[in-house]
């Protein structure tokens, strides 16, 4: 066993004394860190920034973010369990760290459902397909016949492997009978540059990371991947509609901190969190980003990632990929 996971095993024990009581009320006494498993810009760093004013006054502290991308997050969420459980490290935690990831990479002597404990739930957001403009798709179908016709162009991005946006894509194609080449980036703003570029042919990402350019007209969305249409832009179809049938995949965001993380203090940040959520303003911020918010304490959030885990199980196996 490692330096660093000894001493967090060890850690609860130095709660139980009484300045680990007073330290625990008094928490927080400087900023903390937020670890993201991406590269800065992503919808991670969006939703922290969301949230940052509504915590800092509820907290008297604030955060700074610590981007460690790789691993489609697994990197960041191992770092954070193996961190100091003293209420000073946390995580943007997500669909990929803890609902496909555990599927995906294998880790020995971690399990992100067991060595991080949740915090709050924070939003669920839509992903889309979006291609570069020039390419002259108008339609799901017209990427689909292109891809046919050039096997060798059927080239798409993500955010990392394990990700939503990867699992999307080769969903995708397996829904529609067509090899697709997955070419993993580190976050989804180089997953979304990598569309803008022609480095790849397409890429089914968070929304919110590219509303900015299809707005402009810089990117096109063909379809969103919920079954439902995006109220951000109704008239933008569903990938079911567009003839992906049975595909419905959205992402998610919360809090995780390290498994040892006293109680308390996890309560205090969890209620901060639902208290933000719950404030007009903030909500109005993470709906101008396409988001919404999706609030929920520390053990329904621990409950949701349980059953997100067990969900997506199948779904990768079905998939065909392979651990790492």
């Amino acid at each position: 066993m490692n330096m660093s996971r000894r001493a967090a095993l060890a850690a609860p024990a130095l709660f139980c004394t009484p300045y680990a009581a007073t330290a625990q009320s008094n928490w927080p006494d400087k900023s903390w860190r937020v670890l993201v498993g991406g590269a800065p810009g992503g919808a991670s760093d969006i939703f922290m920034r969301c949230l940052e004013p509504s915590l800092r006054e509820s907290l008297s502290h604030g955060f700074w973010l610590d981007n460690r991308p790789g691993a489609g997050g697994m990197l960041a969420a191992e770092i954070c369990a193996a961190a100091p459980p003293d209420g000073y490290n946390f995580l943007v935690n997500h669909i990929a760290s803890n609902g496909i990831g555990p599927h995906l990479h294998r880790r020995a002597g971690f399990e992100p459902n067991r060595d991080l404990q949740g915090v709050a739930r924070i939003a669920t957001l839509a992903n889309w397909m979006i291609v570069r403009p020039q390419r002259g798709f108008r339609t799901v179908q017209d990427l689909v016949a292109y891809a046919r016709a050039h096997p060798r162009e059927a080239t798409f991005s993500s955010a990392g492997v394990g990700t939503s946006s990867h699992l999307s894509g080769v969903l995708f194609g397996q829904k529609m009978g067509i090899e697709v080449t997955h070419v993993p980036y580190r976050g989804t703003a180089p997953s979304m540059q990598a569309v803008l570029t022609g480095e790849v042919l397409f890429a089914i990402d968070n929304a919110p990371a590219s509303a900015e350019q299809v707005r402009a007209g810089m990117l096109r969305a063909l379809a969103v991947s919920p079954a439902q249409r995006w109220s951000q832009m109704p008239d933008v179809p569903t990938m079911q509609e567009a003839g992906v049938p049975d595909f419905d995949v959205s992402s998610w965001y919360g809090l995780a901190a390290p498994a040892a993380t006293p109680r308390p203090i996890v309560d205090r940040l969890g209620q901060a969190v639902l208290r933000a959520l719950a404030d007009p303003a903030v909500i109005q911020r993470i709906r101008e980003f396409g988001a919404d918010p999706w609030p929920a304490g520390p053990d329904d959030y621990q409950a949701f990632m349980r059953a997100e885990e067990a969900k997506w199980g199948p779904i990768v196996r079905a998939a065909g990929v392979e651990r790492s």
